[in-house]
Parts: structure tokens; sequence; C-alpha cells
């Protein structure tokens, strides 16, 4: 790489802001991803049952419906100041269970209870920290950022599964859960600290009449005109469409389902877990750094499609291994294309987007997540039924079909070479 490639990768470290906002979302992802494995091998082990294994994981995206709310209340009372609350909520939630675990009272119950409360927030983190890094960053840096962003994440799913697994074996619970809260902490008083440089430049003298106007809008009129907006403009309706399919049939494999492969496919255990979920990460880091490095070439709208086409593709070879070793390099390729189809689309959302409905139009994004609900719940009766392998490729033929229809009903507007959404 030369000079010109690193200190433009780097660039984004000269604000200040972001020198905190960095580490921050390193420990919440790091966190997010040591609570979703600790906590799924829990409730297999506890119930035996790959039904309530899938309602422990939709339990998760219950706060979906609630991300448009969340990208209000931010514009409200400032994107950091909401996600510092969202962040202080995981580090109580967390400090709860590992009370619990401790105590040696911990049984599913809690874990369903906690979980539960938890999906009420986390959904929405994802979309509040691009609101807030496109906040603090300068326009010129923004899209190094969020590659930035994007790199550090898939990194810390590496370390934290990697580390979640083998703390559960080797300490327990309560250790392990110790872990997760202190992170959840320090991601909390991390976050505090970045803060929003474009709100401080906002003086009372000069914008005291639009703040008089903004404070007394009704939220919900805030909401109905983002969601006009989105349903209104064809490429973002159609990105929200696919998003909403691929939360639906690609994720649950990827992610909710995992711990089922493991235990009943692979008959293997937590550690073995732990690295296949490292291994998607690693390909999606591999993804995220490709796309860093040659993203200017590519087209994006184009390029997140046939990357959706090639992550359904892999799930479905990935469902066909029946051991350990070819099941990682299926995993691994899965997460490249995944981190290959969804950073183009989020960079699609952030600037194509007008920029008074970005926080908006983000939130709504996180209302895609939902599809992780269904998706869920209806695989557990499919695995009972017809066996994981069957129910992989009714989920991965169901994507590739209808991903190919949202193509054809918005050609003009995804994969034309001179859509604003392919322009490089």
């Amino acid at each position: 790489m030369s000079a010109t490639s690193r200190a433009s990768a780097l660039a984004p470290f000269e604000v200040r802001s972001f020198r905190f906002q960095w580490p921050a979302d390193l420990a919440t992802s790091w966190a997010f991803e040591m609570e979703t494995l600790i906590l799924g091998w829990y409730v297999l082990v506890e119930t035996r049952s790959v039904l309530l294994l899938t309602l422990f994981a939709s339990l998760q995206y219950t706060g979906t419906l609630l991300g448009p709310i969340f990208g209000v209340m931010g514009d409200r009372i400032g994107q950091r100041n909401m996600l510092c609350l969202m962040r202080a909520a995981y580090a109580t939630l967390a400090a709860a269970l590992m009370i619990l675990a401790f105590s040696g009272v911990l049984n599913p119950v809690h874990v369903f209870i906690i979980a539960g409360l938890t999906g009420l927030v986390r959904p929405s983190d994802v979309g509040m920290r691009a609101t807030v890094v496109s906040e603090i960053m300068p326009a010129t840096r923004l899209m190094a950022a969020m590659g930035i962003q994007r790199t550090t994440q898939d990194s810390a799913r590496i370390a934290g599964a990697l580390t979640g697994a083998g703390l559960v074996a080797m300490l327990g619970m309560g250790p392990a859960y110790l872990v997760v809260a202190s992170l959840y902490a320090v991601s909390f008083l991390l976050t505090y600290y970045a803060g929003s440089p474009r709100a401080e430049r906002v003086s009372p003298a000069a914008g005291a009449e639009d703040n008089l106007v903004v404070a007394h809008t009704s939220p919900w009129r805030d909401l109905k005109a983002g969601l006009a907006y989105v349903w209104n403009t064809p490429f973002l309706f159609a990105i929200m469409c696919l998003a909403f399919l691929l939360n639906s049939t690609a994720f649950p494999l990827l992610n909710g389902l995992l711990p089922y492969v493991v235990k009943e496919v692979y008959h293997a255990d937590q550690t073995v877990l732990g690295y296949m979920s490292a291994g998607a990460a690693t390909g999606a880091l591999l993804g995220s750094i490709m796309l860093s490095r040659f993203g200017g070439a590519i087209r994006p709208a184009r390029m997140s499609i046939a990357a959706c086409i090639l992550w359904y593709a892999m799930l479905l070879a990935f469902s066909r291994t029946h051991d350990p070793s070819g099941g990682f390099l299926f995993f691994m390729l899965a997460g490249f294309a995944q981190s290959v189809s969804q950073v183009p689309m989020a960079a699609i959302l952030l600037r194509n987007s007008d920029p008074r409905f970005r926080g908006r139009v983000m939130g709504i994004r996180m209302l895609a997540i939902y599809g992780n609900v269904p998706g869920l719940l209806l695989a557990g009766p499919l695995i009972a039924r017809f066996g994981y392998a069957t129910a992989a490729m009714i989920y991965c033929a169901t994507g590739i079909t209808l991903t190919l229809l949202i193509v054809m009903r918005w050609r003009t507007h995804l994969w034309r070479r001179d859509a604003p959404v392919n322009i490089r």
C-alpha cells in the first residue's frame, strides 16, 4: 500500500472523537459476540431444545421495531447521548446476569428475560454507531471511517468468539460474564467522551430559531416523514427489501443456528463453536479489507447483489458438510460474502440519502433486522421435521429466488451501470 493510501486509511484517527468511538465500538462488538455464544450454548445445553435455541436467538431482535424511534430520539437528544444510554443498559443487564451466575441461581428463564430486555435495545446499536460516526467525521473522511469501523468489528468478532467460548470452558459462567459486563462498562465510558463536533459547532444564537422548531415537532411526524421518504425513493425501498430478505433467510443460518450445527451435526463442543464463529468473522474481515482497498473500483449495488448470491451458495455448501474442517472453509467464505454484500449496502444508504433524513433512514434500516425473528422461529420446526440440511436448502433457494426478483423489479435503480447507486 502506498504512503498516500496509508495516510488516507488513518486519517479518521486525526479526529479526537473517533479515537474514542473506535475502541468503544470494538468493546461493544467483542461483548456482543461473547454474549451470543455464551448464552446460546447455555440455552442449548440446559434445555436440549433447538426450538428454545431459536426462540432465544429471536429474542435478541425484539427491539427492531423500535429502531426508527431510537433514530428520532437520537436526533432530539443527540446521537452520542442516545448511544451512551443504550450501552449503559447493556452493562446493567450483563451485571445482573453475572450476579445470578455467581450466586448459583441462574436458570434458562433468567437468560430468556435478560435476552428479551437486551433485545429491545441491541438491534439499533449498529445503525446508531454509523450515525454517530457520520456526525463526528468530516464528509471527506466518512467512507474511510466506515471502512475502519467495519474492519474493527469483524476483528472483534474473531477475538470475541474465541475468548467467549474459552472463558466459559475454563472459568465458568460467572467469570465469563464479569468480562462481558466490564467490556460494556468500558464501551459506555468511551462513548461518553466521543462527543459530536457538529453539535458543538451549533451556537444557540445561530440556531435558536431552528432548534425551537425542532423541539416543537412531533416525533411521530418526524418518523412518518422518514417512512414516507423511504417508501417513495425506489432505491431505498429496494435496499430495505433486500436487507429484510437477508435477515430472514441468510443470517439465521450464519449466526442463530450455529450452536445447533456444532453440537448436533458435528458432535463437537463450545471450542469448535468458537472456531467456527471466528472463521466467519475472518472471512468478513478479509472482505472488509478488500473493499477498503478496492472499493473505489466497484459498482456498489451490483457488487452487493452478486455477493448476496455467493453468500447463499456458500451457506448451502456449508449445510452439506459433516465435519468441522470442511464446514470451516465454507463458513469463512460465507462470512466473506456477507461482508462484501453488507458494506456496499450501507455505503449506498449513507451516500445517496438526503442528509436531512439520514438518521431516520438508518433507523428504518434496523427494521430489516426483524426478519431474523420469523426466520429463526420458522427454522426450528423445519429442522425438527426435515433436518438441518433440508431446511438450509429451503432457505437458500428462497433467498436466491427472491433476490433475483428484487433485482428484476428495481432493475433500473439497482443494476444499471449509470444508476446513482452504482457510481464508483
